[in-house]
């Protein structure tokens, strides 16, 4: 028995997230497939990942969705869960993790904070200590290696009064794919980031997690341009009282060529990986994905390339705008760009209007 105790003792150290700079471990050798659930809980939250036998859950949807992820998870032949990742501490991310953590063995668990002033967080601290486990606070920086897939936080990277700006920030990496969760995580925050990782950082993932739900208040244009996305999936619910997505994030996700799912619109989103491209499936057969204007087909998986985006610079404040901008410059005063980074030679700083 000392012997078992030894070797489950040690295992559990193995799995236990390991502090290294983002992208600087070598990938895992990649057999089989990785595949990533967005469960439609309405205007909520909740991801499911597989790879190759292992599982991970990102948020659970509010307390009513509780049942309704048990029984994907089983329908899906989950038994235990390697890591639970409760973003921040809003109900509908962390309401139905309680119930999760009642019916699945899970082993580790983790958020940006141990205590918060709701039933539903606490119902989550509870049924985690039920499991003689302990929530974990991970570090930007920190990794875990799950079934040839590799997940890193990436942030936050500071402190926020603002649970959403608290969002734990998870990386997928499978192969040459990778996946971006961000949960509400904000404009300030998002930017906060990319400063902390300085431009080495290779920001690109091929599917991201719109944060917020589609709110004007996350993805914003910097943070949006350093991870240029093909596929975008919004979490949201079917006429929801916020307005949620926002016009200015579609807008932005359109000029940056990424092809949209909606789970309001589709359902449940599953996105397969085989190491090298990723391709789509969906629960509504009567849907289908927001195509980026200036493109004409879209199959799942396939690619497609960027519409062209003229900056617009102001000659006197040195301010470079999106065509959409309310605070666009007089005629006389515009100077043209076609290429960010050519305007940025020169000398031009991003309007923190339209582009975060």
């Amino acid at each position: 028995m000392k012997k078992i105790t030894a070797l489950f003792l040690l295992l559990a150290m193995m799995l236990t997230l390991t502090g290294c700079p983002p992208q600087d471990y070598t990938s895992p050798q990649v057999t089989g497939y990785l595949e990533v659930h967005y469960i439609d809980v309405g205007q909520a939250d909740c991801a499911l990942i597989e790879c190759n036998g292992e599982f991970i859950l990102i948020d659970g949807g509010n307390v009513a969705d509780s049942q309704l992820v048990v029984s994907h998870l089983q329908q899906h032949g989950v038994e235990e869960l390697l890591a639970v990742v409760c973003t921040h501490a809003h109900e509908d991310h962390v309401g139905g993790l309680a119930g999760v953590l009642a019916v699945f063995r899970t082993y580790h668990v983790y958020a940006p904070t141990r205590t918060y002033s709701s039933k539903c967080f606490d119902d989550f601290a509870h049924y985690t200590d039920q499991q003689d486990l302990e929530i974990t606070i991970p570090q930007p920086g920190d990794y875990l290696s799950f079934g040839g897939a590799t997940m890193t936080i990436l942030g936050p990277v500071e402190s926020y009064a603002d649970p959403n700006n608290t969002s734990i920030v998870v990386r997928i990496d499978y192969g040459t794919t990778s996946f971006l969760f961000t949960g509400d995580m904000e404009t300030q925050a998002e930017n906060d980031m990319l400063e902390h990782w300085g431009e080495a950082y290779d920001w690109h993932a091929d599917v991201l997690k719109v944060g917020h739900h589609g709110s004007e208040t996350s993805t914003g244009y910097r943070f949006l341009r350093e991870v240029m996305p093909t596929y975008g999936i919004i979490s949201v619910g079917e006429g929801n009282s916020y307005g949620h997505p926002h016009e200015e994030p579609l807008s932005r996700l359109d000029q940056a060529g990424v092809t949209l799912y909606r789970t309001d619109k589709l359902g449940t989103i599953l996105a397969y990986s085989d190491g090298k491209t990723v391709t789509f499936s969906w629960e509504s057969g009567n849907a289908a994905p927001i195509v980026p204007s200036g493109t004409h087909t879209s199959v799942p998986g396939s690619s497609h390339s960027a519409p062209a985006i003229t900056y617009i610079g102001n000659k006197n404040s040195k301010k470079l705008h999106l065509p959409t901008c309310s605070n666009l410059p007089a005629e006389s005063n515009r100077v043209l760009f076609e290429d960010y980074d050519a305007a940025i030679a020169e000398g031009y700083l991003p309007c923190g209007n339209c582009m975060g």
